[in-house]
């Protein structure tokens, strides 16, 4: 698998968020992704890789997570270190959410489990190297026309859709929520947690160290809020739904059950503690 280059041009990759770039001959000035105050700038300035020095420090991590559904990572952990996850239906293999580092152990990995016939990301700072995994597979890129501007590599393969949701192969549903982007999106796989439903959420829902709750934010690392009233909103817009468990962005970062109910009370507490506070304790 060759590095993604353009008559000896290279496609460089944030070393802060994972963000690539089309190939040039020097790095980008900086990251856009990471100049948003929803990111920022590594402490020691504006770092850049390639694919090539991320393949010679990395190593693959797949890892089962329920039938039908594998978690893609690396270790040591790149960026935002979160992980990928390929969702397996009868009528074609979606690939949810994307990280930077990707080798030929990996693709290896997904050809056998079926390959990958479309690409869905959950919001930019997982866009990362979705390119390279396109064109690797041969699969569309589904994003929202919302956050079309946070585009750092654009491609013929991206395919922005429009509106709340948008339905795919195999009863799998885009819903975008906002939130942490105004194209936040995030995945609802009916089939999961056994026939229960689950939901596929990146970091639009945060599962928290307490697995038994979510949260909402704008910025994590700068722990910027979102207002009431949005938060109100997405829970609002998931209600319809039918779901017992929802995966977030990295391994272990699984709402096991009643998760439905998990985002009915942390929009609820959410909304409280904006509102009224918790009080002096």
């Amino acid at each position: 698998m060759e590095e993604s280059r353009d008559e000896g041009l290279t496609a460089f990759i944030c070393a802060t968020c994972g963000a690539q770039y089309p190939p040039s001959a020097e790095p980008p000035a900086e990251c856009a992704i990471c100049a948003d105050e929803r990111q920022y700038v590594g402490w020691d300035g504006q770092q850049w890789t390639t694919l090539a020095e991320l393949r010679a420090a990395q190593r693959a991590d797949v890892r089962a997570e329920e039938p039908g559904l594998t978690g893609i990572g690396s270790t040591p952990g790149f960026a935002i270190s979160q992980r990928a996850l390929l969702l397996e239906t009868a009528e074609g293999n979606l690939l949810w959410d994307c990280l930077a580092p990707f080798d030929e152990e990996v693709v290896e990995a997904v050809r056998a489990r079926g390959g990958i016939d479309a690409i869905a990301i959950s919001h930019p700072h997982y866009y990362t190297t979705m390119v390279d995994w396109s064109r690797v597979f041969d699969a569309p890129i589904h994003l929202p026309a919302a956050d079309r501007r946070w585009v750092t590599r654009p491609d013929d393969a991206i395919e922005f859709w429009d509106g709340k949701r948008l339905d795919l192969f195999g009863g799998l549903t885009l819903l975008r929520l906002g939130g942490h982007f105004a194209g936040g999106t995030v995945l609802h796989w009916p089939a999961g947690a056994g026939g229960r439903g689950a939901i596929l959420s990146g970091d639009i829902l945060q599962v928290v160290p307490d697995r038994r709750w979510v949260s909402f934010m704008r910025s994590y690392p700068n722990l910027i809020p979102l207002p009431a009233a949005k938060v109100e909103a997405m829970a609002a817009a998931l209600e319809p739904w039918d779901f017992d468990r929802i995966y977030g962005a990295w391994f272990g970062k699984v709402v096991a059950s009643d998760a439905h109910d998990a985002v009915r009370r942390s929009a609820a507490r959410y909304v409280s503690a904006i509102t009224a506070g918790f009080g002096e304790e």
